[in-house]
């Protein structure tokens, strides 16, 4: 005769294997990946208002044509603040740019750009292009340039005279189509 489990002990024996193999899926579920509930609802990627959320970047602002730097189509140079201005016969400025001056500087004062050339080598050693000559002190000449090769200058040896102005190669190129023989510069403080 064989032997019958009462019912309760079926009961038993299903629920504690179910235990089991709950706890075993639950250990391997936690050596893997967890999903994680999201604690906040889905964000909208797409806004109906018209308006745009973030501010439009703007552009870098140019530093206003210097006072006093004389008036109609010139090129003013402010020695303090190291930049240049291309401005037009309406005395609105077309480009301004920063530049890199050497050890001698030109005095405060209207000059006309004189010779031009096209390239030769800087007193640095630099190959050199856009030269416009428009100033002489203490026997150096003064000049507008950039580097052939687009590179700014290293920092000039104090004791050495160099009357070059360097200039971005891009920037170079605009006052070089601007900067005709006769052309005026203005130097200012």
């Amino acid at each position: 005769m064989s032997a019958r489990l009462p019912s309760w002990a079926w009961v038993t024996g299903l629920t504690t294997g179910a235990i089991a193999v709950v706890a075993v899926l639950g250990v391997q579920a936690d050596q893997g990946t967890k999903p994680v509930a999201a604690t906040t609802g889905p964000k909208a990627t797409a806004t109906a208002d018209p308006k745009p959320s973030a501010a439009p970047s703007k552009k870098p602002t140019t530093p206003a044509v210097p006072a006093d730097s004389g008036t109609g189509r010139r090129i003013v140079y402010s020695l303090g603040q190291k930049r240049v201005w291309l401005v037009d016969a309406s005395d609105a400025a077309r480009h301004s740019f920063p530049v890199w001056p050497g050890t001698v500087a030109p005095d405060p004062g209207s000059y006309a750009i004189g010779t031009r050339t096209e390239a030769t080598t800087g007193s640095d050693g630099v190959p050199v292009e856009h030269i416009m000559y428009f100033a002489q002190k203490s026997g150096v000449f003064v000049a507008f340039s950039n580097a052939v090769d687009g590179s700014s200058p290293p920092p000039a040896d104090p004791g050495a005279q160099t009357g070059g102005i360097r200039v971005a190669k891009q920037d170079g190129k605009a006052l070089w189509t601007f900067g005709t023989a006769g052309t005026t510069v203005h130097v200012v403080e």
